[in-house]
């Protein structure tokens, strides 16, 4: 088992880097299927993306779920783990929000399809 030597340490190994805080924070806002996700990250590679949402799985922070129907589908949630990270993710969220007014920074519209 891996040690650390500080609980910041263990939440960053989790969640860090550039796209998982991002995954997390948009299952915060409800289920996505996996093109949803793929849309609102336009910059993230196909292959970073599926490679995040397993070690998010793995991690028992993310669900994943098949759905049969007319048109099968992959959904992507977050489990009850996942969702206690609601918090910290908000918070994040409000101090980008704030930290963009302040500078002056503008963020690029998503595409609509």
């Amino acid at each position: 088992m891996k040690r650390y030597h500080c609980a910041v340490e263990l939440a960053v190994d989790v969640i860090g880097g550039k796209w998982k805080p991002v995954i997390l924070a948009h299952l915060k806002e409800g289920v996505h299927r996996y093109g949803e996700l793929r849309r609102r990250m336009p910059d993230v590679s196909e292959k970073m993306l599926i490679q995040h949402l397993r070690e998010l799985e793995a991690d028992g922070l993310v669900l994943r779920e098949s759905r049969e129907g007319r048109v099968p589908h992959v959904e992507y949630r977050l489990t009850e783990d996942g969702d206690r990270l609601r918090p910290a993710l908000e918070a994040l969220y409000d101090w980008g929000t704030r930290r963009a007014a302040e500078r002056g920074i503008t963020f690029e519209p998503l595409p609509i399809h």
